[in-house]
């Protein structure tokens, strides 16, 4: 089953307010994300999952990609839970990820 998402759902499904800055952002971003057709439907599950352990899916403020943040105002226990989460995650939907220096951030390049 296909979900498509239009920009102003998906912003509101992350949290977002649904400005014109923030529509332009995410749209530069859905297509700076190669592949994000095929996976779009599960960044929204991955949101959903991460939210018992202060993690969410957002928006880059530095680049035009999606970023996935954890908190580091967390036990070490949740910290590793949040890092094989994400790893889980990028690995079953072969999706290309960076993280950012140490801290409990990853971008989402895409597939």
């Amino acid at each position: 089953m296909q979900i498509d998402l239009s920009p102003e759902a998906l912003l509101m499904q992350l949290g977002y307010a649904t400005t014109t800055q923030s529509i332009e952002q995410i749209k530069k971003t859905i297509d700076n994300t190669k592949g994000f057709e095929n996976f779009s439907k599960h960044l929204l599950a991955l949101h959903d999952e991460l939210a018992h352990i202060k993690g969410v899916v957002a928006l880059s403020n530095s680049k035009d990609v999606f970023k996935i943040k954890g908190s580091s105002d967390t036990s070490k226990e949740i910290q590793d839970e949040f890092n094989e989460l994400v790893k889980h995650w990028s690995e079953k939907y072969k999706i290309n990820i960076e993280q950012v220096g140490l801290k409990p951030t990853y971008y989402i390049l895409g597939q």
